[in-house]
């Protein structure tokens, strides 16, 4: 279990695995929907429900990026 701090001072829990693909994100600043496996795209998914990270449509290429501290 890892907690991170939302943008809003917010704390929340992240399991193993969600804490492994946001720190993927310590190498790249954004990461492509594509370059994720299923089970990466299900937890990423997870992650944007929990606000941790953004989700968004770039040039028609959803794109994630990490919206916490």
């Amino acid at each position: 279990m890892k907690i991170v701090e939302l943008l809003n001072n917010v704390q929340i829990p992240l399991n193993n695995e969600q804490a492994d693909l946001l720190g993927r994100f310590q190498h790249e600043p954004k990461i492509t929907k594509t370059s994720l496996n299923e089970r990466e795209q299900e937890i990423a998914n997870q992650l944007t429900a929990q606000d941790v990270l953004l989700r968004r449509n770039e040039n028609g290429q959803i794109i994630y990026t990490k919206k916490i501290r």
